[in-house]
């Protein structure tokens, strides 16, 4: 019988089934296998859902520790400024400013003492030098200013801590108005 009889005597069979049936094997081992190309296999999907959970644990503390570290460089920056502010203030003015550093609501207060005034006046409202509130100051510290440049603690001391819980710069101000900041 020829291979194409045996091919019509056989519905629906493909020609590698018939000649697979001809020679006496089965036809399931003879057929090729069929591939489908189209959309993602399971183990595929399981494998990118576990290299994104590994990037995520791996990626949350880093990104927690750099926003940490980015709050106190902000509040060291916003609280050396403020000083070199105010001092600058007292120059330019000609007369006493001070600055309080409150660390009970992470903020400072300017005063000025403006001829013939015998205290200290707010100038403007208390700005907040942390908004966040995860990094810390100690101790509250205020510094007057004098016309000439000078600067005097009234309140606290010349150096100061400012902290996020795992670093602490301590900020230091010398007579004279120059702010160092040391790690």
């Amino acid at each position: 019988m020829s291979l194409a009889k045996h091919h019509e005597s056989v519905p629906n069979r493909s020609i590698v089934e018939a000649t697979a049936i001809q020679r006496g094997m089965s036809p399931l081992k003879a057929a090729p296998m069929r591939v489908c190309t189209n959309g993602f296999t399971l183990l595929e999907m399981a494998f990118v859902v576990a290299i994104g959970t590994v990037i995520t644990t791996i990626s949350v503390p880093m990104t927690k520790t750099a926003l940490k570290a980015y709050h106190l460089n902000a509040a060291v920056s916003a609280v050396t400024g403020a000083i070199q502010s105010t001092r600058y203030q007292a120059i330019m003015h000609g007369y006493h400013y001070n600055i309080t550093f409150d660390t009970a609501s992470q903020s400072y207060q300017v005063g000025s003492k403006a001829p013939p005034a015998t205290g200290f006046s707010n100038v403007g409202t208390a700005i907040p030098w942390c908004p966040t509130g995860d990094v810390t100051m100690s101790p509250s510290t205020t510094l007057e200013f004098f016309p000439g440049g000078t600067v005097t603690a009234t309140t606290g001391s010349m150096s100061f801590s400012v902290s996020n819980g795992t670093t602490t710069k301590t900020i230091t101000v010398s007579g004279v108005g120059n702010v160092t900041v040391t790690p």
